[in-house]
């Protein structure tokens, strides 16, 4: 499972979990009834206290996404109530790929980010569109 927290971004750290663990189940990453980590060990692998996994962990709960079992652990529910539709699909699985190529060129998240920004802040600038 790779989860990426940005210290130094303004969203809360149990909300950049909670919004990737969300999003892995609606594409599919997570499937029905899959077992996540326990509290701790994402906790320790994330550099997190385990009280913000928890948090993130129960508002999935809240939302339907997860179910925790006492010890068993928790798990993603038998039917999610998270649909996405084709583009969103497409979309999260082109987040994917380019993740993977930034950690395969070796560039960190925020290299990565900016390089997005850059070329999302070309597109939209008409002064550069070759029309």
């Amino acid at each position: 499972m790779r989860i990426w927290i940005d210290e130094s971004s303004r969203i809360p750290p149990y909300e950049q979990l909670r919004a990737q663990l969300r999003l892995m189940v609606s594409s599919g990453r997570l499937k029905p009834r899959e077992r996540l980590p326990p509290i701790r060990s994402l906790a320790t692998e994330l550099g997190l206290a385990p009280g913000t996994v928890a948090r993130a962990y129960r508002e999935l709960e809240w939302e339907g996404i997860m179910e925790g079992r006492g010890r068993a652990g928790t798990f993603v529910v038998d039917e999610p109530p998270v649909a996405f539709s084709v583009v969103e699909r497409q979309l999260a699985d082109a987040a994917e790929a380019f993740a993977a190529e930034a950690d395969r060129l070796g560039v960190g998240q925020q290299a990565a980010l900016s390089a997005l920004e850059t070329t999302f802040a070309s597109r939209s600038d008409p002064d550069l569109d070759s029309g």
